[in-house]
């Protein structure tokens, strides 16, 4: 579980009003002070996130937020849109609510908001030493509801228990190669090192590809570009799969035979964590943009920026010389709202490998309410460099989504 990274893991949130008692109610489940509790409204900030292992529901992200109704000041107000973020990305929510005093108004709308979103719920009633109101107990219907007290810990034993019970109801990422192999079959990676990669470290998408190679009872072959030719021929078997970084398309291109199957690591996912067919049309949407369009790059993680690095230089420098001269870039961490978006022609996402799975099925829903085409760093780079398409091969369904497209214009190289 340690070693899990937290994209990977369930993703259950703590919501409520300020001193609900979710930071107690964390503490609690958690064994350990993870968050700060005090009986001054407004404690917790920024949302802290603690892993747990649940039996059956595997490895945990547990994330206390701040209350919804800390909007007294400007940062207040922060807060609480940090705090709703995290429940609209959440697989199951925690709503705490104080068990003795009648539920307000704003509790019974969210409780009702939540019920429509059908996200697994439980509804967490705090300060079971003293009497339940009876109006919470008719709260929420619904929800199950789990009586807690956090002096003492009484009932969270049966709060755990009630959140494994979710196990068959949360969608679970697929794994990067989940369909595309089987026991037996030989996976070859081509990994570049360059100026971005890591020090002594491999990148996470390459750590999960060949974790999933292992699993699946695989055999793998790893080479950077430059050793692809001689490590190929030294093959005694035709890989029934090769995985390249983007970047090096255009070099493994000319040297696999036009007959291999392969994809990048990025195109992987793009399905694992969102849906490579929004990805795909994106591609063909290309057409259709302004001579001067605001195109977004949307990443999920920060970075040291390097000299060729590619949300900020790589790629803008490919679409200005491929689809249009005058576009102007703009890259950003945070996902804007669908007002913000609607100021953009294009998105392009990053891989996505530090998020989670709902987080990128939320941006493409905003995106389609935006009515603003998208795609992803993999399939773009394939595109411009004339891999496309070849790199959605192993995909038959995105293959021929592909193919039904009339395309006024393919780059064969960059």
């Amino acid at each position: 579980m340690l070693r899990t990274p937290l994209a990977e893991q369930i993703s259950v949130v703590v919501y409520g009003r300020r001193n609900a008692g979710k930071s107690s109610l964390v503490n609690r489940m958690l064994g350990m002070e993870a968050s700060i509790v005090s009986p001054r409204p407004g404690t917790t900030t920024d949302p802290v996130v603690r892993s747990v292992e649940m039996g059956a529901l595997g490895p945990v992200a547990v994330t206390d937020t701040a209350g919804y109704d800390d909007d007294e000041d400007e940062l207040g107000t922060l807060r609480t849109e940090r705090s709703r973020k995290r429940l609209e990305t959440a697989d199951i929510v925690l709503f705490v609510t104080p068990g003795d005093e009648e539920p307000t108004s704003d509790e019974i709308a969210l409780t009702e908001e939540l019920h429509r979103r059908d996200k697994p719920v439980l509804v967490v009633l705090t300060r079971s030493d003293r009497e339940i109101a009876e109006a919470k107990r008719r709260f929420a219907p619904g929800f199950r509801k789990i009586a807690v007290d956090n002096l003492t810990g009484r009932g969270i034993e049966d709060l755990n228990a009630a959140l494994r019970q979710f196990s068959d109801q949360v969608e679970r990422e697929i794994t990067p190669l989940e369909g595309l192999v089987q026991a037996g079959d030989l996976v070859l990676l081509i990994t570049p090192i360059d100026s971005s990669a890591p020090k002594a470290r491999m990148i996470l998408p390459q750590v999960e590809v060949i974790r999933d190679i292992l699993d699946q009872d695989c055999f793998m072959a790893i080479a950077k570009e430059h050793q692809l030719g001689a490590c190929y021929a030294s093959l005694g078997v035709r890989p029934a799969l090769a995985v390249t970084d983007s970047q090096a398309f255009s070099e493994v291109r000319e040297i696999l035979p036009p007959d291999q199957l392969l994809t990048s690591f990025s195109i992987l996912f793009a399905r694992k964590k969102g849906d490579l067919a929004f990805f795909v049309e994106g591609i063909q949407r290309l057409e259709e943009l302004p001579e001067s369009p605001r195109v977004l790059v949307l990443e999920s993680c920060k970075h040291h920026r390097m000299d060729d690095d590619i949300g900020t230089v790589k790629i803008p420098n490919l679409f200005r010389r491929l689809v249009r001269a005058g576009a102007a870039f703009e890259l950003r961490q945070d996902v804007p709202s669908p007002e913000e978006l609607r100021n953009y022609h294009y998105v392009i996402n990053c891989a996505g490998c530090m998020t989670t799975r709902n987080d990128m099925l939320r941006r493409i829903a905003l995106l389609r309410e935006a009515d603003v085409p998208g795609t992803n760093y993999g399939l773009f780079l394939a595109w411009a460099k004339g891999l496309l398409p070849r790199a959605l091969e192993p995909f038959p369904v995105e293959h021929a989504l592909y193919h039904s497209f009339r395309r006024s214009h393919e780059p064969v190289s960059a």
